[in-house]
């Protein structure tokens, strides 16, 4: 996918996710968020596309913190929350592909990284906010699926911090079932003391294999939905469950 693709993305997702919310009311629970209401939801992903627009928009070279969530609520929270998504939509469109900013994954490029990074941010919290309608998020991309759980599995559980540990090595495989060539789709993740060390492949043996849809795969490794299928050793799954969550910090 290409950074105007996942632009595109931002822009839907975004739309969708404010919709959701103005229909399911700022007070409603968040089921796939334990504490969240919609008006935590929307706070929390209004502050995050404000905090990656000032790194392009600014051209910041060095890590700043997001800025307080507002204390806002009611029309006035949905449309500073939309205010925000049009700058960061606008954003990214406009900036030239060289822009040189702060980022925190691999990337082809700075904006390559954010575009990215908000496209499937902005995804899963309208999964978010349409759970608390109780929807499914069924209508996610095949391929903007995959591209998700790569960016989770080799961007954030390669980094030092990641939390999904093992006392003895251990292998995850996960695998997607629907994509065009299922030999692309499948991930082989090392676990040990160390931070996971993951694969692009499905050679050798797994304890535990992680299986199905792209989307459904993605949710559930976002840990907004049950895993399709766990073969092998189920704790590993279990392990996903504790030890996964990406937490803003």
């Amino acid at each position: 996918m290409q950074t105007a693709d996942f632009v595109r993305v931002i822009e839907r997702e975004g739309r969708a996710l404010a919709r959701a919310a103005e229909e399911a009311g700022t007070g409603a629970e968040v089921p796939t968020c334990p504490d969240w209401q919609v008006r935590d939801l929307l706070r929390h992903t209004g502050m995050v596309h404000r905090w990656a627009t000032a790194f392009v928009a600014e051209a910041h070279a060095s890590y700043r913190p997001g800025e307080e969530r507002p204390d806002l609520d009611g029309d006035d929270l949905a449309n500073w929350f939309s205010d925000g998504h049009r700058r960061l939509v606008d954003t990214l469109a406009a900036a030239p592909p060289d822009v040189p900013c702060w980022h925190f994954l691999p990337a082809p490029s700075p904006l390559a990284f954010w575009a990215r990074r908000q496209a499937h941010e902005t995804t899963v919290h309208r999964f978010d906010a349409e759970a608390a309608l109780g929807g499914t998020g069924e209508d996610i991309a095949v391929d903007f699926a995959v591209d998700g759980i790569d960016e989770l599995l080799r961007g954030f559980h390669a980094r030092r911090k990641s939390r999904l540990r093992t006392e003895t090595p251990r292998v995850l495989r996960v695998r997607a079932t629907d994509t065009d060539d299922a030999d692309t789709a499948v991930w082989t993740v090392r676990l040990s003391h160390e931070a996971p060390a993951t694969e692009r492949d499905g050679t050798g043996a797994a304890d535990c294999e992680l299986t199905g849809p792209a989307a459904a795969l993605y949710l559930s490794l976002w840990n907004r939905r049950p895993f399709p299928e766990v073969t092998g050793d189920t704790s590993l799954a279990d392990l996903w469950r504790e030890k996964s969550a990406v937490v803003w910090s």
